[in-house]
C-alpha cells in the first residue's frame, strides 16, 4: 500500500500538518526530520531501510506494508511531562482503530500482538515523534511471532483514508499534551492494558515483578506503590 493522494492528505490535516511530504524510501524518517523539519511538518515513506525502535532495536518498516512516518511537534513552554507525550500517540491510534489497546508505555496491540510502534526523539524546542502502524501484511514477513497488522485482524482500510484520520487524531492529541489536557491521561488509562496486569519491568540494572497500580499524572507506570519512567514491561501469563 502506498499514499496516492500527497495533496487530499495536506489539505485534510492542514489544520495540525500545514507541511506533509512523502517519498519512497528513505533511512529513516526520525532522523531525517531530525536534520531539517520545523514544526507541523510530516514525512511519510513507503521504506525505511535503517529505522530503529525502543531501546535501540531494528524497526523493520518493509516497503507498502506500513504506515510509516515521523511527525515534528514545537515542545510548549513551560514543558508538559514528556511521559504524556509518549503515551499521546498510541492513544491517537486507539481512536481510529478501536479494537487497539495500549500496553504501557505505547505499544499498540491486538488481542496482546503488536501493531504498533512508536519512537520519540527530542531536540529542543522540538520534539519528533516516529510510528509505524503494520497496515498490510503477510503472516511470513512479520518481524517477530507476537507481531500481528490490520489486515491479518480483519481489518481493511484505505491507505490516504486511513493516514488522514491518523494525523488528524495526532494533532488533536499532541494538542492535548501541548495544553496540559487532563484528559488525554483519562483516555490513555482507560485503553491501557497494563493496568491491573502482574509484570515484569526490565530495567538498565535488574528486572522487577509486581502488580500494575497505575499510570500515575507523569505517564509513569506504577508497580507495586513505585513509579518507573523507564523500562521494558512485559505482561505475564497467569501461571
Amino acid at each position: 500500500m502506498t499514499v496516492r493522494d500527497i495533496q487530499r492528505i495536506q489539505d485534510a490535516v492542514a489544520e495540525y500538518w500545514p507541511n506533509v511530504t512523502w517519498v519512497e524510501s528513505t533511512g529513516s524518517t526520525n532522523a531525517d526530520l531530525l536534520r531539517e523539519g520545523a514544526p507541523g511538518t510530516v514525512l511519510i515513506a513507503d521504506e525505511q531501510t535503517d529505522a530503529k525502535g525502543r531501546l535501540g532495536r531494528q524497526w523493520v518498516s518493509p516497503k507498502g506494508a506500513q504506515l510509516a512516518m515521523s511527525m515534528v511537534l514545537e515542545v510548549p513552554d513551560p514543558p508538559q511531562p514528556f511521559g504524556l507525550l509518549s503515551v499521546a500517540p498510541g492513544v491517537a491510534v486507539t481512536d481510529v482503530v478501536p479494537e487497539a489497546q495500549l500496553k504501557w508505555p505505547n505499544d499498540v496491540q491486538i488481542g496482546g500482538k503488536k501493531i504498533a510502534g512508536i519512537l520519540s526523539a527530542l531536540e529542543m524546542p522540538r520534539v519528533i515523534v516516529g510510528i509505524g502502524i503494520n497496515v498490510a501484511m503477510r503472516t511470513d514477513d512479520l518481524p517477530t511471532d507476537t507481531s500481528t497488522a490490520l489486515n491479518l485482524e480483519g481489518i481493511e482500510v484505505d491507505f490516504d483514508d486511513f493516514t488522514i484520520d491518523i494525523l488528524t487524531a495526532m494533532g488533536r492529541r499532541f494538542a492535548q499534551w501541548q495544553q496540559g489536557d487532563p484528559q488525554l491521561l483519562a483516555d490513555y488509562r482507560a485503553v491501557c492494558s497494563t493496568i491491573g496486569q502482574q509484570v515484569r519491568i526490565e530495567l538498565h540494572d535488574g528486572s522487577v515483578t509486581g502488580a500494575v497500580d497505575t499510570i500515575n499524572d507523569e505517564g509513569e507506570v506504577v508497580i507495586d506503590g513505585t513509579a518507573y519512567a523507564v523500562g521494558d514491561v512485559h505482561h505475564l501469563r497467569p501461571q
